[in-house]
């Protein structure tokens, strides 16, 4: 064969042949995995290794690939279902499993279906978790359902080399005439609440008012106690110094001074008259016809001062220059 001056005998088109040959038996054997998958090799129909993300060669027309498996983690969908709970409450749920392939082989080889299998699997747990629970335990416990879902789950596709990494119920739908009554029963909690607190508030203002009477009333006697302490102590005060007015009276007596005790006695009669001219149911006053001995009282009294004071003594005229009273004998001078 002669193309354009080159000759070709067979030896050199067997070796262009066999050149391409091993091109194509080089592109065979080449393969480029993609991130986030894994492929299984199999030679005749049997797996022989798993491929991971890169460039990887197989012998050719020998090895062929076998499945491919996304190692991703992964969504699905759980659809409504309908559940019976304990306490024969009739509800649908739906929810979402997330899902990862750890062993690419065992995901490949150990079940048909992956995804079905899965599905049915959290589906026949959910209706057997939530059927052993009662609605109110289903309504307020959705993180323990979902705990218990995951791992029972996550236990029974381990064989299939899968992790489940988290389980969550979305909807839990009871009947409408079950939640009118659901609604029912929290109005009539919360008023129960709302009544316990208000009688709670009533008692407890009952409580701080008795409290700050009870105060009040021990503080009131408190000041009633000090009050008639200090009234004491005045009176033993004002008893102590007539006391020892009433001792010097009767020293100044006991050595012959006259004088004091007409001031003593005109001082006290006074002070009598003074009473019965303030009286409030007193209108009109009647003296006794001796208080005309008052103005010999007074008399003694301005002696006194005129002692005291270094004043000349008075004389007994004065003293004695009103006339003795009917019925009594003259007064000595200085005498009442």
């Amino acid at each position: 064969m002669v193309f354009e001056g080159f000759a070709l005998d067979g030896l050199s088109l067997t070796l262009i042949g066999l050149g391409i040959l091993l091109i194509l038996v080089l592109f065979a054997g080449a393969k480029t995995i993609p991130q986030g998958y894994n492929y299984t090799v199999e030679r005749f129909g049997k797996y022989t290794r798993t491929l991971k993300p890169g460039l990887n060669l197989i012998v050719p027309f020998i090895d062929t690939i076998g499945k491919k498996i996304n190692v991703m983690e992964q969504v699905l969908d759980v659809p409504h279902q309908e559940v019976i709970t304990r306490d024969n409450a009739s509800i649908t749920a739906n929810g979402v499993t997330f899902y990862q392939v750890l062993d690419a082989a065992a995901a490949a080889y150990e079940v048909a279906n992956l995804e079905n299998a899965i599905l049915n699997l959290t589906m026949t747990n959910i209706r057997t978790v939530m059927g052993s629970m009662d609605l109110d335990e289903l309504l307020s416990h959705r993180d323990e359902i979902n705990e218990r879902l995951l791992r029972v789950v996550d236990t029974a596709v381990s064989p299939w080399g899968l992790k489940i990494t988290r389980i969550e119920i979305k909807d839990i739908d009871p009947p409408k005439d079950l939640v009118e009554s659901m609604g029912r029963q929290m109005k009539a909690e919360r008023e129960k609440r709302a009544t316990i607190l208000e009688a709670e508030g009533r008692r407890q203002a009952a409580i701080l008012k008795a409290e700050g009477e009870k105060q009040a009333q021990v503080l009131e006697a408190e000041g009633r106690r000090e009050a008639a302490f200090r009234d004491a102590e005045a009176r033993e005060r004002s008893a102590e110094a007539e006391a020892k007015a009433t001792q010097m009276v009767s020293e100044a007596i006991a050595a012959g001074n006259v004088q004091a005790i007409n001031y003593f006695v005109a001082n006290n009669y006074i002070e009598a008259l003074g009473k019965l001219a303030t009286s409030p149911n007193q209108k009109v006053l009647m003296l006794p016809v001796e208080a005309s001995s008052v103005i010999g009282a007074i008399g003694g009294i301005a002696e006194i001062a005129r002692e005291t004071f270094g004043g000349a003594p008075a004389t007994p005229a004065r003293a004695a220059s009103r006339p003795p009273a009917a019925g009594q004998p003259p007064r000595e001078p200085g005498q009442l």
